[in-house]
């Protein structure tokens, strides 16, 4: 069975996403998780839960933040609230979240989401082995080797479907430095600034600083729309759809689309011509200052080593 998982950016947004089709949100905190639309308080955490229960769907968290000394200390409060609010996993990318859970017996099922370094089978297993449900793949991996991944794991892995990709992070704060280099404030919206190479004036790096450093996304967002009979005959069922820069209603329809799509092809009605219209509609409610393209997933393993 194919699985949605998106993230959300309200409690009203997340209700629509549940309606639409969407199995399960993926929702936390800037304090403990990474890259998220928004960051929830504990009572909307809580209630966030209870509304995806309540319509037989489930929740992850985000505790996948670079965990430095002043965070691993605090982290397992967080994960006892976790629990008793009865969340159905959360992703983890630090071995020493994964060591506390189990020295303090927080029995909460746990994707293995190491970002950019999930690469391969043999690390999805590796965490399988230790009690991982599943694991996140890096987003820069072709259509052959995430068919391998897929084909060798022992456990579900979750491909970005739609979405940004972070091709950078650094705890510094650099888009403060830059204006305090250059003597001037930032008064910018925080999600709204991008870097572009001085030989190549095309490039649109999004960048954005946050309570984790800077983050810097590739010049495209992802949109594998027309490749998701592809992934699903190779066993690619978890689908993520990432909303942290297509806001509102725009991306709860997008949300539907990928809901009709896995209906689609659950059916036998899937064609070349209904991902192509499902591409054209998808165009049309990205953000206009953002480019979708395939990421990696259409390149050559050999012409990326």
């Amino acid at each position: 069975m194919i699985e949605l998982i998106a993230t959300a950016e309200s409690i009203g947004q997340a209700r629509k996403l549940l309606e639409t089709g969407v199995n399960t949100l993926y929702i936390g905190e800037d304090e403990f998780g990474l890259r998220l639309p928004t960051s929830f308080s504990r009572d909307e955490q809580r209630e966030l839960v209870q509304l995806a229960h309540e319509t037989g769907n489930k929740v992850t968290v985000a505790v996948n933040a670079l965990m430095h000394n002043d965070r691993i200390a605090t982290v397992v409060p967080y994960l006892e609230f976790l629990k008793e609010i009865r969340v159905d996993a959360v992703t983890v990318g630090d071995p020493g979240v994964i060591h506390l859970m189990k020295q303090h017996d927080i029995n909460i099922p746990y994707l293995y989401d190491a970002q950019t370094m999930v690469t391969s089978a043999k690390q999805v297993n590796f965490w399988a082995k230790r009690g991982a449900t599943g694991a996140v793949l890096a987003r820069e991996l072709t259509k052959p080797e995430l068919a391998q991944i897929s084909e060798q794991s022992i456990v579900p892995v979750e491909v970005l479907v739609y979405g940004a990709t972070c091709i950078h992070q650094s705890k510094r704060p650099l888009v403060q430095n830059y204006f305090n280099y250059v003597s001037a404030s930032n008064d910018s919206n925080e999600r709204s600034l991008f870097l572009s190479e001085p030989k190549k004036e095309e490039t649109h790096y999004a960048i954005y600083e946050d309570r984790n450093g800077t983050h810097i996304f590739a010049n495209n967002d992802v949109n594998l729309s027309a490749q998701l009979a592809s992934l699903s005959q190779s066993g690619i069922t978890h689908w993520k759809l990432d909303g942290l820069f297509t806001k509102g209603d725009s991306f709860v329809e997008i949300a539907a689309l990928f809901h009709k799509a896995r209906v689609a092809i659950d059916e036998g009605k899937w064609s070349p011509e209904y991902a192509e219209q499902l591409n054209e509609w998808i165009q049309r409610l990205h953000p206009t200052e953002r480019a979708l393209d395939e990421g990696f997933f259409v390149k050559n393993p050999e012409d990326i080593q």
